[in-house]
């Protein structure tokens, strides 16, 4: 009842002039958490004043990013951190009320259509082809250029309802299912690229990220499932001046890739002049980088 009778004080003074009042009032409402959003949502629905209404919007996105940073972190801290986990992450950022199991049934669904057309018997190649012809042919996933600056092609859960994102996204699904299914597939950090390589790795190293490049069998573009020869690669470097070849062709661990995504998602709300969206991104990007 106190509890119920403070909300309740804190609330009258929402439309308080003086700034600072708000913003102890605010203060004191974050730190409710998400219990206070319902709340808050009533009262917007009930007040016809735009100035506050505008208060109680910024404010629900504030205990949302609040709660969305905590969950980050907790990810973060993990050791070998999932990574559709990570990508779902993303998405409650535009999509704070996003429905996860939905999410989950729905990736579900497509590990069980690739690992029913899957035997021990296929050869890499037919491995791929297997993904490939899944993705692209029955699913339809259609791929699209990061120069698009689309931000909804980076919410995994966009991109599962209407078959359509970047490499990242649709990448997330493809190297989700290898993670689940043991295909030795990874995300290798090629210069202003995103592609996979399949490395072929004893089973008790599967998910150390510790493996040797000469085991590269081939290279696919997840936009398109195109495969590519080591030839493809060592041209592309050469021709971009990339002298490391082992340094490039490392595999990268979960976080650096939903770390690459979100750098690529700040990008595209900078070029759509959504600053405050890409400047939040950026304060996710920093716990990735901050928690140990």
């Amino acid at each position: 009842m106190e509890q119920n009778n403070e909300i309740r004080a804190l609330l009258v003074l929402m439309d308080d002039p003086d700034d600072e009042v708000y913003d102890t009032v605010a203060s004191k409402l974050l730190n409710y958490g998400k219990e206070i959003i319902p709340t808050l949502e009533q009262l917007w629905e009930v007040t016809p004043d735009e100035s506050l209404q505008g208060r109680i919007e910024d404010l629900i996105h504030r205990v949302n990013f609040q709660d969305l940073q905590s969950e980050f972190a907790e990810w973060s801290r993990l050791e070998q951190p999932e990574l559709l986990r990570g990508a779902i992450l993303v998405a409650k950022f535009q999509y704070p009320q996003l429905n996860v199991a939905a999410v989950l049934t729905q990736f579900d669904q497509l590990r069980k259509n690739v690992w029913l057309e899957l035997n021990n018997y296929l050869s890499p190649l037919e491995q791929v082809n297997v993904f490939n012809s899944i993705l692209y042919n029955f699913y339809k996933l259609k791929g699209h250029e990061l120069t698009e600056r689309e931000p909804n092609h980076f919410f995994i859960n966009h991109v599962l309802e209407s078959r359509q994102g970047n490499c990242y996204t649709i990448g997330v699904l493809y190297l989700a299912l290898c993670e689940m299914l043991d295909i030795p597939i990874f995300a290798v950090d090629v210069p202003r690229q995103f592609i996979f390589a399949y490395i072929q790795v004893l089973p008790h190293l599967f998910n150390m990220h510790q493996h040797i490049l000469q085991n590269a069998q081939f290279y696919i573009d997840p936009i398109s499932g195109v495969i590519y020869s080591q030839k493809d690669v060592d041209s592309y470097l050469k021709k971009i001046n990339a002298m490391d070849r082992d340094m490039y062709l490392a595999p990268i661990l979960n976080k650096r890739i939903i770390f690459k995504m979100m750098e690529e998602l700040a990008l595209c709300y900078r070029y759509k002049r959504e600053d405050q969206k890409a400047d939040d991104v950026q304060q996710l990007m920093q716990l990735l980088v901050e928690v140990k």
